[in-house]
């Protein structure tokens, strides 16, 4: 399974316009839909209550960035490995960057070692095809397309992309949340959570502070929109001439049924993406704490690979409660977040395995 970045449905209208100015994007586009597609350590510094000085060896990713040179063909030829200096090339750098950032947020906030918990060595490969549109999870390394220029820059830009894409790797080892319908907007929806505290933990973003785009920055200046999605605001991230009006629900009252994109995976996604942040905004403060770490204790528990938004809803009240307790503020924060957009936790069950 390929999980991108970009909805298949936003590459299907960039494929389709006709208009000249936007020729090479509309053809990188319909490249983009065909493709559908050791560990290292690091010392930690600490003082103890003596005063003194303690180093103590902890988990620490173990990097290889791979250069396709805008071919297809994967690998690619290795470019910097883990402890390098930058290669100036500021996809590959970027890349490393934040492979480097969302290891980190999950080790240092949650204890993962890397994707499977296990040290897994970070993969990723630069400057895939030709102008590519996409940036994409493939089971086994993150892979980034330079954008066609005109419509989308390259996605290596979004430390949020890099964050997604990866977290799809954690749900891989974890739930195993099958792609489709709302256990597919749920995988999705977990990726876009954690991408965002990736970012938001790189740049030490209270959640009143942080932006919650995903993708922010991708859309050249032709486009009028700042992202690909809103988790704040689903349905806000773009409105424009050429790509039409960013369709994701906010409520599950405007759930789409569709046979499409694996039964809507990237549009209702908003539904689950605008309960976190209700969340993390009633909590306050950092979201990848507490907000963060019931979503966290969610996706590694007992999840069913088809889980529903009620089931979901159901098992991060469960994990609040097991963490914070069932009536503290965590756990009420939690219930209102669900109630914000509509979904009824469900108590018969998390799913099926």
């Amino acid at each position: 399974m390929v999980y991108g970045i970009v909805p298949p449905y936003l590459l299907a209208r960039i494929a389709e316009l006709d208009d000249e100015k936007f020729a090479h994007a509309a053809r990188s586009a319909r490249r983009a839909l065909r493709e559908e597609p050791l560990r290292a350590a690091r010392l930690l510094f600490s003082i103890d209550e003596s005063n003194t000085l303690v180093v103590e060896v902890g988990d620490g990713p173990n990097r290889t960035i791979s250069d396709a040179a805008n071919s297809e063909t994967l690998p690619g030829m290795e470019v910097r490995t883990e402890g390098e200096g930058p290669t100036g090339d500021p996809a590959a750098d970027e890349a490393y960057d934040g492979l480097g950032a969302t290891f980190a947020l999950f080790s240092e906030v949650y204890k993962r070692n890397s994707i499977n918990g296990a040290g897994l060595p970070l993969d990723a490969t630069v400057h895939y095809g030709e102008d590519y549109d996409n940036a994409f999870w493939d089971g086994e390394r993150m892979v980034f397309g330079d954008g066609d220029g005109e419509i989308f820059r390259r996605f290596t830009l979004s430390v949020s992309v890099i964050g997604h894409e990866l977290t799809h790797g954690v749900t891989q080892y974890t739930a195993a949340l099958e792609y489709q319908g709302q256990s597919g907007a749920l995988s999705e929806s977990v990726s876009d959570v954690f991408g965002a505290l990736v970012e938001q933990y790189t740049f030490d973003q209270t959640a009143e502070e942080a932006s919650w785009l995903i993708g922010e920055g991708l859309f050249t200046e032709e486009v009028e929109g700042t992202a690909l999605r809103s988790m704040k605001a689903p349905g806000t991230a773009y409105d424009d001439d050429i790509l039409g009006k960013d369709p994701q629900p906010a409520h599950l009252d405007d759930y789409i049924e569709t046979d499409d994109d694996n039964g809507g995976v990237h549009l209702n996604s908003g539904i689950p993406n605008r309960a976190f942040y209700l969340v993390a905004e009633g909590l306050g403060g950092n979201a990848w704490e507490r907000a963060g770490q019931i979503w966290y204790d969610t996706l590694t528990g007992p999840l069913g690979t088809t889980t529903t938004f009620a089931e979901f809803a159901t098992a991060t009240i469960e994990a609040s409660a097991a963490r914070y307790g069932g009536s503290s503020p965590e756990t009420d924060a939690v219930r209102a977040g669900w109630t914000g957009v509509g979904v009824t936790p469900e108590a018969a069950g998390t799913g099926t395995t």
